[in-house]
């Protein structure tokens, strides 16, 4: 029997009285794999936002091994397992992706104080295992400047990972990616959900359908329908509200200039 890792009720959040989140029940199970849509303005992000400790809600509960996230800073959610990987992808490009990954590696911090640390081999055999696993063992000597951007996505993957989290939070990863990344993507994530729960924000349609999970729909801040991809994709509201809309193909969803500052989804 599958184990309930995240129970949301009653969460909204407000912006200058404008309600961005009214999310009456959410749950997500250990090792689901969840994807979120929903137009511009639905309230993907501020949903992740929230769940990370970036956002606090005006009222609401989201209850994970038996402590509420809202009552609770950035930090203390990240030691209580939530690993959040933003969109444009954060790794530094002066050092290798051995160090970026070395750098993100769960271990006692104190050690690193020593001029005299040594990684030990267990350490060295788990970043290149999480190397293996996010497809970058043969560029672990390479700048990260030089990964395309597909291989920054992964890479900062694999950072989460060596964290250890219980539930990570992927905010759209195929955004700018080739079909052939894409894919991988899909893969990639879809073998993670074995170990992980996985909460994705996505706006690419073809990319949801290969996940293949259970979809969630946001629109005006409220859970419009949840449910197979198949029934997602046949609801009158989904098609009317946001199918419906011209999305474009990946490539010219790539070219459309991004607003000044930036917007929340």
């Amino acid at each position: 029997m599958s184990k309930r890792i995240l129970q949301v009720e009653d969460l909204m959040v407000s912006f200058d009285g404008f309600k961005a989140l009214d999310i009456a029940y959410f749950e997500l199970e250990e090792k689901e794999l969840r994807v979120v849509i929903g137009p511009n303005g639905a309230g993907k992000t501020t949903f992740m936002d929230v769940l990370c400790g970036k956002t606090k809600p005006h009222t609401g509960t989201a209850m994970m091994d038996g402590k509420d996230l809202v009552r609770l800073n950035e930090q203390q959610i990240v030691e209580l397992g939530v690993g959040r990987k933003f969109q444009t992808p954060s790794v530094f490009g002066s050092l290798s992706v051995f160090d970026n990954l070395l750098l993100a590696l769960k271990t006692d911090r104190k050690v690193w104080r020593s001029l005299f640390y040594r990684l030990p081999a267990e350490g060295r055999a788990r970043i290149e295992d999480v190397a293996e696993t996010v497809g970058l063992k043969d560029c672990l000597g390479m700048d990260a400047a030089f990964l395309s951007h597909g291989q920054k996505q992964w890479l900062e993957i694999g950072m989460l990972i060596l964290q250890d989290p219980k539930l990570l939070l992927i905010d759209e990863p195929a955004a700018g990616m080739s079909d052939e990344e894409t894919a991988k993507t899909g893969r990639l994530l879809t073998d993670l959900a074995e170990k992980h729960s996985i909460i994705v924000i996505e706006h690419d349609m073809e990319f949801v359908k290969q996940l293949a999970r259970t979809v969630t729909v946001l629109c005006e801040g409220k859970i419009l329908t949840e449910g197979p991809i198949e029934k997602v994709q046949e609801d009158p509201q989904v098609i009317e509200r946001y199918l419906g809309r011209s999305h474009g193909t990946r490539a010219e969803k790539a070219a459309k200039p991004v607003m000044a500052g930036g917007a929340h989804a």
